[in-house]
């Protein structure tokens, strides 16, 4: 019998291609939206900060008054000792946590809910940010980093600030052996060869010299084997010259 993919293997999700959560030190969501945080505010102090390989960015730990403590996403300008507030009638600071609805327009938002309660799914990564555009009635609309607009409920959660660790890839790896470790924290695929580079069984494209020996466009529907280059491509290749010259024309009669 033949020897899977490298590509059907990851897909199929087998131990050695799967994420190493059992060194991942935290989960980072929002306190649950009852109680106090509907009505109120419930204050904290940050006690420490975590340094977490799942992601990029530095993790807060904060205790609450009530006695609870939950981890968060930290804020560039945040330190030990400061305080943070969760709640519908928290105040606008530094890493508070509280619906779109209260915020102030133009306000930078990041670790924002994409339905009221589900703890935070965008805006995560190290330096990125959000901007509230406006809000009307119960609707709110975010202008996300890639300048993509989107309309939320305003009961909608997020943080206020700056996601921290902004930077952390222009420092240069230097070494090879640096990216190894880097890459080895999330079990991500490291190195990247190209596929003309290897053997056939190993990769649809291997097994030529210098080429592909067939085209690189492959359907949405093609099995994991098989997909690989450019996936359900509009087009590929140089646009011609002469449609180019063609809408130039239509351009300049216009």
């Amino acid at each position: 019998m033949g020897k899977l993919l490298r590509q059907q293997r990851r897909g199929k999700g087998s131990v050695a291609y799967r994420a190493p959560s059992h060194r991942y030190k935290e989960e980072v969501a929002f306190r649950k939206y009852v109680g106090a945080e509907r009505d109120g505010s419930v204050r904290g102090q940050i006690v420490r900060f975590i340094d977490d390989p799942a992601r990029g960015a530095i993790l807060m730990e904060v205790k609450f008054t009530d006695g609870t403590s939950n981890a968060f996403i930290a804020p560039e300008g945040a330190r030990i000792g400061g305080e943070m507030q969760s709640g519908a009638a928290a105040q606008v600071g530094l890493g508070n946590c509280l619906p779109l609805s209260r915020m102030p327009d133009g306000a930078p938002i990041y670790n924002i809910e994409l339905a009221p309660g589900d703890g935070g799914k965008l805006v995560r990564t190290p330096g990125s940010y959000a901007t509230l555009v406006s809000r009307e009635k119960d609707k709110a609309y975010i202008k996300l980093p890639s300048r993509h607009q989107l309309t939320l409920q305003g009961a909608c959660r997020a943080q206020l600030g700056i996601v921290c660790g902004g930077g952390r890839l222009e420092k240069p790896l230097l070494k090879a052996g640096a990216n190894f470790y880097k890459k080895h924290a999330q079990n991500r695929k490291w190195p990247v060869n190209r596929g003309v580079h290897m053997s056939a069984y190993t990769h649809p494209f291997g097994g030529k010299q210098h080429h592909k020996g067939r085209g690189s466009m492959t359907s949405r529907n093609a099995p994991p084997g098989r997909k690989v280059g450019h996936i359900a491509a509009r087009s590929v290749g140089r646009k011609k010259a002469h449609v180019e010259e063609s809408k130039l024309n239509v351009a300049n009669k216009k």
